[in-house]
């Protein structure tokens, strides 16, 4: 049987973070990002199936709003609900910190994240022209929101 959980993420899992962020995406970001958002103070979380890195989010949270900055699950991990166990991880912890509004971003071409961020209360509140950065130009990416109640 195999063994997942959820932790905070620190410096020294930022090297497998990055394996799977650049696995997953055409323009990754780079471990001096993921770097960065830990010394800012914004909380990062990892997800483990047994002792391999599947999964990480990223959430920066603001005087009464949250942000989801990154969440990613590895492509052969998929499909199994380890998306939905970061986002609601992330919504927990907003609470606790008295946000009361949730923000993210996701890219039109991402239908399947689009749809996981809608089935948990997320809606289209607007669209960023020419957010993400792609191999070939811009991608504009859909802005949701979730109000969020204790």
């Amino acid at each position: 049987m195999s063994k997942v959980y959820l932790r905070d993420m620190l410096p020294a899992d930022i090297p497998a973070v990055g394996e799977v962020e650049r696995r997953n995406y055409a323009v990754p970001w780079s471990d001096g990002i993921f770097n960065d958002c830990l010394k800012a103070g914004y909380k990062g979380y990892v997800l483990f199936q047994n002792e391999q890195l599947i999964g990480y989010a990223v959430l920066q949270i603001g005087y009464k709003e949250s942000h989801v900055l990154n969440i990613s699950i590895d492509k052969a991990s998929q499909g199994k609900g380890y998306a939905r166990r970061l986002l609601a991880l992330m919504e927990t912890v907003s609470i606790k910190a008295d946000a009361e509004m949730m923000f993210l971003e996701v890219r039109p071409s991402n239908p399947r994240a689009r749809a996981l961020y809608e089935r948990n209360g997320f809606n289209e509140i607007s669209v960023r022209e020419n957010y993400y950065d792609t191999p070939t130009g811009r991608e504009d990416a859909v802005v949701m929101a979730k109000t969020l109640v204790a």
